[in-house]
This record gives structure tokens, C-alpha cells and sequence, in this order.
């Protein structure tokens, strides 16, 4: 899952993406309005922590034009003010839950793992597809109740398909959605990681559409 976070206090940014990093996402990082809009505008984010006091362009205007751009990533804000107004200005321009500063980090988690599985449609922080098991609380998978030791890289991949599952999720859309802006990304690896978690989870609910990409299912008699 990859995360945009529009935040002008450096200090408070690096610390929430390392923490996101350290639970499993990809993340970008904007310290003004300009820069957190264009991102926003031209890469695929699966959630956004928006920060509504920025320099050069606050997080509600922000949001305003994602919305009317038809933008639909989930967007959690940040205030440092804790005046009820604000917080309607920001859920009436879009946002989809707010946090008032200063907050605890495991909360700003919480919430972004809900706003992330409500917008595909999931409401259980654990993932199901057959016998395998994704718990989006502390990043473990099982198979059958056994334990299944993944990269972050492969629980990445793991991660995003259960999220969408059934969906025929191509290359390209898997290296948009595990890899930060600066990473060198390379789709062909795709396929690398796919046939080590295939190995690892050893049962066959990743299965392959050829020249589309791949689609995580469970047909009930499979072995």
C-alpha cells in the first residue's frame, strides 16, 4: 500500500513515515501544498495523511480540487487547531476522518488501515482467502494457522492483492502501489516476488491472467 503525507513540519513527517515504513508502507512525502497537490494530481496513492495548515496552498483547497478532479483516495487530515470549524471545513471538502494534533502514533495507524479496507470495501482489519490469513495489525500471514515469513517487499505485493481481491491487478499497477516515488522501479520483478510468495504460502490462490496481470482467488475444492 503506498501512502502520500502533505505535512510542512519535517520533524512530525519523517516520524509518522518511518512508522509507516516500519508497518508495511510505501511513502511519499510533500512539505508544501504546491508539491502535496501534484503528487496527489498524477500518482496512485491508497490514502493520504493531509495536513490543513500548509505554506502555499492549505489542505482544504487541496482537497477540494482532488475531489472535484474526481480524485476517490481515502484522505485523513491533520489540524493543529482543535476549533470544531475546522474540522467540518475539512470533512466538508472531502476527507474521510481527521486527527488533531498532537496525536499518538498507533491511532494515525488505526485509522489509516480502516479508511484503507472501508474503500475497498472491507470491514475486518484480517484479510481472508482461503486458507490464508492477513492480519493488517502487525503485518502476519498464515496459511492454515501456520506462520508465513514474508519480505517486506513480498507482504507488500501479498497485501495490496488481498485488498482487491478477485480484481485482475496488472504489473504495472502492482509496482505503482508498492514502491515510493524514488524507488527505481522495475515491473519485472514483479514476477519474482509473486513465484517466492507462491512458494512460501504453497497453496494456489495467486493465479496468473495471462497478459493482464494477476488476480488472488480461492475456488472451494482447491488443494
Amino acid at each position: 500500500m503506498r501512502v502520500l503525507i502533505v505535512e510542512d513540519d519535517e520533524a512530525l513527517a519523517e516520524q509518522m513515515r518511518q512508522s509507516l515504513v516500519d508497518t508495511g508502507y510505501s511513502v511519499d512525502h510533500a512539505a508544501d501544498g504546491e508539491d502535496g497537490h501534484f503528487l496527489g494530481d498524477t500518482e496512485p496513492y491508497d490514502a493520504v495523511i493531509l495536513d490543513l495548515g500548509l505554506p502555499v496552498m492549505d489542505g482544504a483547497s487541496i482537497l477540494k480540487r482532488w475531489r472535484s478532479d474526481g480524485k476517490e483516495m481515502p484522505v485523513l487530515i491533520l489540524t493543529a487547531r482543535d476549533g470544531w470549524t475546522d474540522k467540518v471545513e475539512g470533512l466538508d471538502a472531502g476527507a474521510d476522518d481527521y486527527l488533531t494534533k498532537p496525536f499518538v502514533m498507533e491511532e494515525l495507524l488505526a485509522r489509516l488501515r480502516a479508511l484503507i479496507r472501508r474503500s475497498v470495501g472491507q470491514s475486518s482489519p484480517q484479510f481472508s482467502c482461503g486458507p490464508v490469513l492477513l492480519d493488517t495489525r502487525n503485518g502476519r500471514v498464515s496459511v492454515d494457522g501456520r506462520a508465513i515469513k514474508l519480505t517486506a517487499q513480498e507482504f507488500k505485493l501479498l497485501s495490496y492483492l488481498m485488498h482487491h481481491e478477485g480484481k485482475v491487478v496488472s504489473r504495472t499497477e502492482l509496482t505503482e502501489h508498492i514502491y515510493d516515488q524514488d524507488f527505481d522501479r522495475d515491473s519485472n520483478t514483479i514476477e519474482v516476488f509473486v513465484n517466492r510468495i507462491r512458494k512460501k504460502l504453497d497453496v494456489p490462490i495467486i493465479a496468473t491472467v495471462r497478459g493482464l496481470g494477476y488476480r488472488l482467488e480461492w475456488q472451494e475444492g482447491q488443494k
